[in-house]
């Protein structure tokens, strides 16, 4: 016979604390499968940026659902960061970590990680898309032309000769730089 684990049921503070507001915070609707399968959807928003450690967070939500011997998690439901870091069963101490990072980066960032996500690399770290980013332009010939003055005094008389929509195509088509959604990365 299963040993039974004693979990002390959540207090109204904590409760609070740890409730999600539904704001664009990372969050999880946390239930359990033994719940859903007795027509139950018993359980809570919760804010995972209110915990530091995931240990934390999986102690909460046992404890959240104590009434339970051995509550079998289920997060039915989540807001606030990719959805390829969602599983209903199985968030994990990595994915957890993920969400933290992510919830760190401000609102541009986080639409430029979620572009190069959709249009580019699915499973890219946060790290590797903060280093390809060059930013957002209202065109991608924006870019190239701010890229090219950067790097070249251009003379005044070949200002009006300059086919900026060429140059983006060579530096898209060279494989060094591409564009999704507005946000410009770089390819290395």
């Amino acid at each position: 016979m299963a040993k039974k684990l004693f979990r002390e049921p959540l207090t109204q503070e904590e409760l609070n604390d740890h409730r999600a507001t539904l704001n664009g915070e990372p969050a999880v609707y946390c239930g359990t499968y033994g719940k859903y399968n007795n027509g139950s959807i018993d359980g809570m928003w919760i804010n995972l940026t209110t915990f530091r450690y995931y240990d934390d967070f999986i102690e909460f939500c046992e404890r959240l659902h104590a009434d339970e011997e051995d509550p079998e998690l289920m997060f039915q439901d989540f807001e606030g960061f990719p959805k390829d870091w969602y599983c209903e069963s199985c968030m994990g101490e990595d994915t957890f970590e993920k969400i933290l990072e992510y919830a760190d980066l401000d609102d541009d960032m986080k639409e430029a990680y979620q572009a190069y996500l959709d249009h580019y690399d699915s499973k890219a770290d946060l790290s590797t898309v903060q280093d390809r980013y060059q930013g957002h332009y209202y065109s991608p010939e924006d870019f190239a032309e701010q890229l090219f003055r950067e790097i070249y005094d251009i003379p005044e008389f070949l200002e009006n000769f300059i086919d900026w929509s060429a140059v983006w195509r060579n530096l898209e088509t060279s494989g060094d730089y591409f564009e999704a959604d507005g946000y410009i990365f770089s390819s290395y």
